[in-house]
């Protein structure tokens, strides 16, 4: 079993936190022994407390900053559009359309049929104010409403009907 490095070196146990201590409390800027600046610092915490840009951020702002840095706005505002497409439209259209896409400034809505489409497309002027009043990080230039993408089926089988 090796000796303590204490005692290899030959150091005196009993003042070597504080030596370390002093090392790096130099190093860092930060020394011990000045009392008064100690006092000092604290007074200064002290009257500052409660003071604007003394609290803590709350959680909610330190995302908006992290989003808006990274430029993940539109995205989360096209992810809002959908999750909240109901309250845009009205409960009714919103059982019947989805949002396709957002490319290019152009909103794409998707209908399970054509009359649902029709009804969505004489309410475009209403869909741009109600997105831009609601959803100002998105920018949309235009919206295309598009019906059913397999068209009309006809069955394959013209005879009469069984049961």
């Amino acid at each position: 079993m090796k000796p303590p490095i204490e005692r290899t070196l030959k150091l005196d146990e009993r003042r070597l936190p504080a030596e370390i201590f002093e090392r790096l409390a130099t190093r860092g800027g930060y020394i011990m022994r000045d009392r008064k600046t100690r006092e000092a610092n604290r007074e200064k915490a002290w009257e500052s407390f409660g003071k604007p840009g003394r609290d803590p951020n709350t959680l909610g702002s330190v995302l908006d900053g992290l989003a808006d840095g990274r430029r993940w706005v539109p995205q989360l505002k096209l992810a809002q559009l959908r999750d909240h497409w109901d309250q845009v439209v009205g409960p009714a259209i919103a059982m019947h359309s989805t949002v396709a896409s957002v490319r290019d400034g152009v909103l794409t809505i998707r209908t399970e049929s054509a009359v649902w489409a029709t009804q969505l497309t004489y309410m475009i002027p209403q869909l741009t104010a109600v997105i831009r009043e609601r959803l100002a990080g998105l920018d949309i230039q235009e919206i295309r409403v598009t019906g059913p993408q397999s068209g009309y089926r006809r069955s394959a089988y013209r005879g009469r009907r069984s049961m």
